[in-house]
C-alpha cells in the first residue's frame, strides 16, 4: 500500500487549482452565450406646437394724426392685416386706452369696414366685403368701451392656417355736424388691437 507524501500532496494542490479554474471558466463561458434576444424599435418621436401670428402694414404709424378738427370734418385710412400662422384661427378687432376731453370721442362717428383692395396710407381701390363688410358704425366713444377684448371685438375674419392671408380694414371718421361748441379744443385718442385666437 503506497503512500502520499506531504510532497506529493503539495503538488497534487497546485496541479488542481488551474484545474479548477479552467473548469469554472467554461462555466462562465458557456453561461455568457445562454440566452437569446430580440429588440423592435419605433423611431424618436417628435412634438411641434402649430401657431397664430398677426403683422399689419403700418411702419409702426398711428392710423390717424388728425388736427383743426370742426363739425363735419372727415377722413378715412386703411390698414391691411396679415395671418401668417399655421392654426386655423378666429381674428378679432377692438380697441385699447381709450381717452378725450371736452367729450370729442362722443361727437366722432366711426366706421369701420373690412374688405379688400388698398393699404396703409390709401385706400383707394378698397371693396368691402359682399357679407360683413361694415363691422362698426357709430360713435368713438362707444366703440372705445364696447369693445375692448378678444370676447367684445370685432370681425368675422376665420384664416385657415394653411396659407398666408389677408383682410383690409378701413377706418372712416367723420366730426358730428351738430356737434356743441364745449367740443373746441377737444382730444380723442384710441389704440388699435388685432388678436388672433386659435379656432
Amino acid at each position: 500500500m503506497s503512500r502520499v507524501t506531504p510532497r506529493a500532496a503539495r503538488l497534487a494542490a497546485w496541479i488542481a487549482i488551474p484545474a479548477a479554474l479552467v473548469a469554472s471558466g467554461v462555466v462562465v463561458s458557456t453561461a455568457s452565450y445562454s440566452a437569446f434576444s430580440a429588440t423592435t424599435v419605433n423611431p424618436t418621436s417628435n412634438w411641434t406646437a402649430g401657431s397664430v401670428a398677426l403683422t399689419d402694414d403700418d411702419n409702426n404709424t398711428a392710423l390717424f394724426t388728425a388736427t383743426g378738427l370742426k363739425p363735419g370734418s372727415t377722413g378715412a385710412n386703411c390698414i391691411t392685416v396679415t395671418s401668417t400662422g399655421s392654426l386655423a384661427s378666429t381674428v378679432k378687432l377692438y380697441g385699447t386706452n381709450p381717452a378725450t376731453t371736452n367729450n370729442l370721442s362722443g361727437n366722432i362717428n366711426l366706421q369701420i369696414e373690412q374688405g379688400t383692395g388698398g393699404g396703409f396710407g390709401s385706400c383707394t381701390g378698397f371693396t368691402p366685403a359682399s357679407t360683413s363688410g361694415t363691422l362698426y358704425n357709430g360713435t368713438l366713444a362707444a366703440f372705445g368701451t364696447g369693445s375692448t377684448n378678444f370676447a367684445t371685438g370685432l370681425g368675422t375674419w376665420a384664416p385657415t392656417g394653411s396659407a398666408s392671408e389677408s383682410r383690409v380694414y378701413r377706418f372712416t371718421y367723420t366730426v358730428s355736424s351738430t356737434a356743441p361748441n364745449t367740443v373746441q379744443g377737444g382730444t380723442a385718442s384710441i389704440g388699435l388691437t388685432w388678436e388672433a385666437q386659435n379656432s
